[in-house]
């Protein structure tokens, strides 16, 4: 792959040697498939369900996420390979694959990863769920007795709002919801006809899960659970009354979320927005889920009126929609879950009355879910009180449905400080909660700003200007992730406190731009993409490089959601092939092929997947002793370097910089009891303790030492 390197130790190589391992950095074979990437990725998170890894309803949960990460796999990326495949691609990925190589691929692995859930499920949980006294019943399978319960049920509470719909010459194929569970039952008529039609199930209405005994049980009781479109497909005869039901089966339809927003001098940004949802409820079949036991000719005629080639048609034994398996988690069966903890409070910042005195004196990191998010509640629940406080402002990209940071803003702007959110309406999924939030901010007299129209505003960070003796004082908070109270719990992700001079002034001048028109290609201290970040991250690891040479020690370690840019892998090559060790850290995607000899063989990948989602972006650079570390939102992905404004910032206090690195990177790059280890061929391996060594599981070590990088 790489026919010429250059000598060791000095760099010097002559333009000639330079340009050809230029254009050998470009072979595709040097690249993995950002798509094929994603779904070793949702492997990892099946794997999750093997084994003592976790309690019972907490392997439910894994296959809960895997089914809902695989919708929308199939409403975010696999529609834009279709366009490319049908229009033709702008340019081929770095692996080189066309998208019809790719949409080939794709089908044989879903297909795998069909076949596994439906194992996981049958041959694992339910079992396992049955002896914890949470029982799963067919039809076929509950006495007459609970069969009787449970028609009575479907008589008062589900009948009535049932529609079945024929589908013949007088009544046409009706349209699909997508992500609903349907029912495509054929009836036989006096005459001997069958007929087709179609049933959906209101599974957003009721539980998907309907428990036989009504209520459902508490803690050590039994429980006895049906699905509901099994309940549906044993009571059809009520539904189409004189005639014969021959058969009925399940199938789920998955359509294209991308909306269009189409913005004209009449309309705003909200109502582009919101026309836009509308594209979506109406979006283009991407898959079809059937039931494995549904006749082949229902297969096509659904195909066919849903206008799906045979490579976008899945057959499942597994229940349809896995991500309604999330009702599992939320039964009372605390034995069965996850141990609660409770976050740390930094002394610092335990007391909201003089919490914004507290984070002037030092900075002060925060790792959640471990540290708690009451912190960063309390600092502008104390802002929006404080008389010395002037203004607040914030980035909003996913707000919780009730969010206690947002009533922050309003009841600061009732005491009359100066609010301002840029709200990003386009945050995918959320912009119905954003469009809300939007118009009862507005309301409240809040400044609010939705960001440019062809690009997303993703930078975390919030302001808060007040006044001290000595002037007045710019308080931030930055990091890796949103302003959600309820993902804080969830999400590994780190939020940093400062008030340092410069840094809080590339924050002033980044809001200014968002709100306004002002506009910076170089900050202080901030890295802001489009295009900042990319052009920092490429002259830092060009820097290692260069330090590398002159001291022998060249070194970065980077934790991040996903490395798939072309660019900064190339820069990653050419830092390996130069010498510099580098460790990285990927939980999902990664298109960096590592330990290809002569290229990639001082670059390791891992990836931990485990009870908490790793969510952190942290790039710390050795730099020849002089350390350097970046903190922030931005992943190593095109869109978030060219297509969003993201940010990253420097850890300007060496006391927080080195526990960190010692506490919380080199923890998770120690990992040997969840970390997987990513081989040259896309394939991942688990990482074995060295030398009989106890097993380090990362997460289980931050909970137990919670605190400690605090000092």
């Amino acid at each position: 792959m790489v026919t010429k390197r250059e000598r060791p130790g000095t760099g010097q190589a002559d333009e000639g040697a330079k340009e050809e391992v230029e254009r050998s950095l470009d072979d595709p074979a040097l690249y993995l498939n950002r798509e094929i990437s994603w779904l070793k990725f949702n492997r990892r998170v099946l794997e999750e369900t093997e084994g003592g890894l976790h309690p019972l309803l907490e392997k439910v949960k894994f296959l809960a996420i895997c089914g809902s990460n695989l919708d929308e796999f199939f409403m975010a990326r696999v529609p834009g390979l279709y366009r490319q495949a049908e229009k033709g691609a702008l340019e081929p990925p770095p692996d080189g694959m066309n998208p019809q190589t790719q949409l080939d691929l794709i089908k044989e692995e879903v297909d795998r990863l069909n076949g596994e859930y439906a194992e996981v499920w049958d041959g694992r949980m339910v079992p396992a769920l049955a002896a914890a006294g949470v029982h799963i019943h067919g039809m076929d399978d509950i006495t007459d007795g609970q069969r009787a319960k449970l028609r009575a049920y479907f008589e008062q509470d589900l009948f009535p709002i049932l529609t079945p719909m024929a589908i013949d010459a007088a009544h046409p194929f009706p349209f699909i919801s997508g992500l609903a569970i349907n029912i495509a039952a054929v009836v036989k008529d006096a005459s001997g006809r069958e007929r087709m039609a179609r049933i959906k199930v209101p599974s957003g209405l009721f539980p998907r899960l309907v428990c036989i005994d009504g209520e459902r049980a508490t803690s050590g009781e039994e429980m006895h659970l049906v699905f509901l479109e099994d309940l549906v497909m044993d009571n059809l005869d009520l539904l189409f009354t004189g005639m014969e039901v021959m058969s009925a089966h399940p199938f789920r339809v998955t359509r294209d979320a991308e909306i269009e927003i189409e913005l004209d001098e009449t309309s705003d940004l909200l109502t582009a927005v919101e026309e836009g949802l509308e594209s979506r409820r109406i979006g283009v079949a991407t898959r079809l889920e059937v039931s494995d036991r549904m006749p082949d000719r229902i297969v096509s005629f659904l195909a066919s009126k849903l206008d799906l080639p045979p490579d976008l048609v899945y057959r499942t034994s597994a229940p349809l929609g896995l991500v309604d398996l999330w009702e599992l988690h939320g039964i009372k069966r605390p034995d069965l879950l996850d141990t609660p903890f409770l976050p740390y409070v930094p002394k610092a910042l335990a007391n909201e009355e003089i919490i914004l005195d507290s984070v002037c004196h030092r900075d002060a990191v925060l790792y959640h879910p471990y540290d708690s998010f009451q912190p960063v509640v309390g600092m502008i629940k104390r802002a929006a009180v404080d008389p010395d406080v002037l203004a607040i402002k914030i980035t909003l990209y996913r707000v919780d449905r009730q969010s206690s940071i947002v009533e922050a803003l309003m009841e600061a702007r009732r005491h009359g400080k100066v609010v301002a959110a840029v709200l990003e309406l386009k945050a995918k999924f959320d912009e119905t909660n954003n469009i809300l939030w939007a118009r009862q901010m507005e309301q409240a007299g809040i400044h609010v700003v939705y960001g440019p129209v062809d690009i997303k505003v993703h930078a975390k960070m919030c302001l808060i200007v007040r006044r001290g003796r000595s002037g007045l004082t710019r308080i931030c908070h930055l990091s890796s992730g949103n302003y959600n109270s309820q993902t804080a719990r969830t999400y590994g992700d780190l939020g940093y406190i400062t008030c340092e001079r410069d840094l809080a002034a590339d924050v002033s001048d980044l809001f200014n731009a968002l709100t306004g028109y002002g506009h910076r290609e170089v900050y202080r201290r901030l890295l802001v993409s489009p295009h900042g970040i990319r052009k920092g991250m490429e002259e830092r690891i060009e820097r290692e490089i260069q330090r590398h040479r002159e001291n022998g020690d060249g070194y970065m370690a980077f934790k991040l959601n996903a490395l798939v840019d072309k660019g900064i892998i190339k820069s990653l090559y050419r830092a390996s092939m130069a010498g510099v060790r580098i460790e990285l850290n990927v939980r999902g995607l990664c298109c960096l092929r590592p330990g290809v000899p002569g290229v990639s063989e001082n670059i390791t990948v891992t990836s931990i997947v485990g009870r908490f989602l790793e969510h952190a972006r942290i790039y710390y650079f050795r730099n020849g002793g002089d350390e350097e570390m970046l903190l922030g939102s931005s992943d190593m992905m095109p869109r978030n370097l060219d297509r969003r404004v993201e940010t990253l910032f420097p850890v300007q206090d060496a006391r927080v910089r080195e526990a960190i690195k010692r506490d919380i990177l080199d923890v998770h790059l120690k990992d040997t009891a969840k970390a997987k280890r990513l081989l040259a061929d896309g394939t991942y391996e688990k990482v074995v303790p060295e030398g009989g060594e106890k097993p380090l599981s990362s997460q289980d070590w931050l909970l137990a030492h919670r605190g400690e990088w605090h000092g």
